[in-house]
């Protein structure tokens, strides 16, 4: 077996503080939102957080750690064939990153939580709640927005049962991906070909971006924010 340093600490924050926001927010629209007085306003706030940690998610895609770059994780269509081969005959080639399947469900789902957390800044309920920048676009607009908000909606749950399903598939068949995302490191069977280079660090990135890309995510959050 071999184990192998995957996911640096801003992935695995960003990861469950994603988590968290997103279930709050589901949570808040698909329920009657107990305790809280006025779960509308929760959903908006956990929306914003969530904006918070894409922006940080999307900069660090560009420049982050090795495993977290977009051009590390998205395969090939030849990859993703082979994948999906080896996915229907039993054992699994293994990734340190993400397989290319993987990749693409990753994609996937920051496209469609950057398209939820945007349109929801242009919504109002014309009752209780008004998002920060709903006065700046007109009506049509914003009734516009308020339908894909809510057909993207459909779509996340969606993208999250896959998800949800594809981490059983990977645990019958010995892969924790779930273990994986809270220690950083993932036990293999073989040398995964997606890894760096003997000698180098294929997890850490840099501190000091991951210090402005997070002064960013805290600036734009807090400003719109203060402007509930």
């Amino acid at each position: 077996m071999h184990q192998v340093r995957v996911w640096d600490l801003p992935i695995r924050l960003f990861h469950w503080a994603l988590v968290s926001a997103v279930a709050l927010s589901f949570y808040t629209m698909k329920t009657g939102g107990a305790p809280f007085v006025f779960p509308v306003e929760i959903h908006g706030r956990a929306g914003l957080v969530v904006l918070g940690l894409l922006l940080f998610r999307w900069g660090w895609a560009l420049g982050g750690s090795r495993h977290a770059r977009l051009w590390h994780f998205l395969h090939g269509p030849g990859a993703i064939v082979d994948y999906l081969r080896a996915l229907r005959r039993g054992p699994l080639p293994p990734y340190a990153g993400h397989n290319p399947l993987g990749g693409l469900a990753v994609l996937a789902m920051l496209v469609s939580l950057s398209v939820q957390a945007v349109s929801g800044l242009f919504l109002s309920d014309d009752i209780f709640f008004q998002a920060p920048l709903h006065d700046r676009v007109p009506a049509d607009v914003s009734d516009t927005l308020r339908t894909l908000h809510h057909w993207n909606a459909q779509l996340l749950i969606v993208l999250i049962v896959l998800h949800l399903v594809a981490l059983v598939v990977h645990r019958l068949k010995g892969e924790r991906l779930v273990g994986a995302m809270v220690t950083g490191r993932k036990q293999l069977p073989a040398r995964p070909a997606d890894l760096a280079v003997e000698g180098t660090d294929p997890v850490r990135g840099s501190p000091w971006l991951a210090a402005v890309l997070l002064l960013v995510a805290v600036g734009v959050v807090g400003w719109l924010w203060w402007q509930l």
